[in-house]
């Protein structure tokens, strides 16, 4: 039986490019830069790569990249792009939970929770973080966002979906966050790309900053940093507060 996040990303690359959060693609690409201090010899691995918007931007900066991600759809996509714009990236059809690269990147980036807190248990989200940490070279770099926990002990998820809602893309409906869990669970609703509605039944892990804080240190990694994660506006000033729904995570490990 698929999971959710399975189905959700089948057959929807064309419409999942037209949703809101795809728009601050190049102002998080400027961060990234910035972080590896403009080298061009930094090797990037992209989990959870998607349509590729990060891979092509960084790509298209002079950077060497690898995509990953479950979804052929999504992959193809990607291709796509990156073929009509004469790029050439290497996107792969891995799972993150399992083994993928050893050693080999300078540079990890999860971004937009396209792999990392979507999965059914905190076993299989973790096995997400040891792959990256292992696809590390000893001196390396690992930048991804995740849903924070702190918003929803403030603020109603529900609510908070309600205003970002855009006419055309995913809605949420029915949310419910489970304190014990720290999971929201919904219905989301979505057209395909084939112009199908559909209607599934979902759930995110939301992660409080100190979970993720003994997570990373368990997997070796010598400073994690964590702060407010504003679209297209990453920045190391944004102190993390209740009142960001994404938290920026930067590990290091030496």
């Amino acid at each position: 039986m698929k999971q959710w996040y399975e189905e959700l990303f089948e057959n929807f690359a064309q419409n999942y490019d037209a949703e809101e959060f795809t728009k601050g693609t190049v102002g998080e690409c400027d961060f990234i830069e910035k972080e590896i201090d403009y080298s061009k010899t930094i090797k990037i691995l992209d989990i959870g790569c998607g349509t590729g918007r990060h891979s092509i931007e960084l790509s298209k900066r002079g950077y060497s990249v690898t995509g990953i991600d479950l979804s052929e759809s999504q992959l193809q996509r990607a291709r796509e792009k990156a073929s009509a714009q004469s790029l050439n990236i290497d996107f792969q059809k891995h799972d993150a939970r399992s083994p993928h690269f050893s050693n080999a990147f300078d540079l990890a980036i999860m971004l937009c929770e396209g792999g990392f807190s979507l999965m059914e248990t905190d076993e299989m989200n973790f096995l997400i973080l040891q792959n990256a940490a292992n696809a590390l070279k000893s001196k390396g770099k690992l930048i991804f966002t995740t849903l924070n926990g702190l918003f929803p002990l403030f603020h109603s998820v529900k609510d908070f979906l309600a205003t970002e809602k855009k006419d055309g893309v995913a809605t949420y409906k029915n949310n419910t966050f489970n304190l014990m869990t720290f999971r929201d669970h919904n219905i989301t609703e979505f057209i395909d790309d084939s112009g199908n509605k559909k209607s599934l039944n979902c759930n995110e892990r939301y992660y409080v900053p100190s979970e993720i804080s003994w997570l990373l240190k368990s997997l070796d990694f010598k400073t994690v940093n964590i702060f407010g994660a504003k679209l297209g506006a990453f920045s190391r000033n944004d102190e993390l507060t209740a009142e960001d729904f994404e938290m920026l995570v930067i590990a290091e490990t030496q």
